[in-house]
C-alpha cells in the first residue's frame, strides 16, 4: 500500500481533483474559506465521493506547518516514484525523448517551477540527485500545481554516471552555463536529448560538465550574470519544442 501524500494550495488540489480523483483521498477546507474557489473545490471533491471536511486553523497548521495553505489541504496517493530501472525503460520506449536533469538545484521553489514547465514542455522526467538537492515535498508540489503528480522525478545515486548511461542510451546530454561558445538555437535539441542544468550557486560541477557532449549558453541582452535556474530551464525546454514543431 503507498502512503499517502499531504498536498497544499487551491492550485494543486485542484488540478489533482480535475486530472487524478481517484488518487485524492480526503481535502480539508478551513472553515473561514467559502469564497467561488473553495466552492469548486468542495464541488469537484464531493462529485466524485470524496471526503470533505471542514477544520479549523490550528488543526491546519498542525496539518501542514507554517505555509502559504491558502485554507486548502489535501491527503493524495501520490506518483509512484521512478527508479532509474524505470527511467531507462521509459527512455527505450519512447521517441526522442527530452529530459531534464537538475545538477544540486536546492530551493524547493525552483524545483517546483522547473517540474511546472518540464510538465508543459512534455518532458519524459526530471532528474535530481539523491543527495544535496531538493526533492519531492509538499512545498515543491504545491508550486508545481500538479506537475509533480504527471512529470516523475527521479532521485539518483550518481548523477555523472546516469548520464553517462543515457548517453549510451542515444541520447545527447547538453549543459548549460553563460561562457559557453555556442548559443541554445544552435544545437540540434530534435533528437533524444539530457538537458542538464546547474545549482543556484556553484553551478553546474566539473564531472557533470565533462559529461555534457554541448556545452550552451541562452541569449541575455543585460547587465545580469546568469539567469534563475528555473527560468533558464524554461528557456531552454521551450527551445527544444519549437525546434521539433
Amino acid at each position: 500500500m503507498r502512503s499517502v501524500q499531504t498536498i497544499y494550495g487551491v492550485h494543486a488540489v485542484r488540478v489533482m481533483l480535475e486530472r487524478h480523483p481517484a488518487r485524492v483521498k480526503a481535502v480539508y477546507l478551513s472553515e473561514r474559506r467559502d469564497d467561488p474557489r473553495t466552492q469548486e473545490i468542495e464541488r469537484l471533491a464531493r462529485s466524485t465521493s470524496i471526503r470533505v471536511q471542514r477544520v479549523d486553523a490550528p488543526t491546519m497548521k498542525r496539518m501542514v506547518g507554517e505555509v502559504a495553505h491558502q485554507g486548502v489541504v489535501a491527503d493524495i496517493e501520490p506518483l509512484p516514484p521512478w527508479s532509474e530501472d524505470d527511467l531507462f525503460e521509459a527512455v527505450r520506449t519512447t521517441d526522442n525523448p527530452v529530459l531534464l536533469a537538475l545538477d544540486g538545484v536546492q530551493d524547493p521553489h525552483n524545483l517546483g517551477a522547473c517540474l511546472r514547465t518540464a510538465d508543459a514542455c512534455g518532458a519524459l522526467a526530471v532528474i535530481v540527485p539523491k543527495d544535496r538537492a531538493a526533492q519531492l515535498s509538499p512545498t515543491v508540489r504545491k508550486v508545481a500545481v500538479g506537475a509533480a503528480e504527471t512529470t516523475p522525478v527521479v532521485a539518483v545515486t550518481n548523477l555523472v554516471r546516469t548520464l553517462r548511461l543515457l548517453k549510451d542510451a542515444g541520447l545527447w546530454v547538453v549543459g548549460t552555463d553563460a561562457q559557453a561558445p555556442r548559443r541554445a538555437h544552435e544545437v540540434d535539441l530534435t533528437g533524444g536529448v539530457v538537458i542538464v542544468l546547474g545549482s543556484e550557486g556553484a553551478g553546474m560541477r566539473h564531472l557533470t560538465r565533462q559529461t555534457c557532449d554541448f556545452m550552451v549558453r541562452l541569449p541575455q541582452l543585460g547587465a545580469v550574470e546568469s539567469l534563475n535556474v528555473s527560468v533558464a530551464a524554461g528557456m531552454m525546454l521551450y527551445e527544444a519544442v519549437r525546434q521539433r514543431s
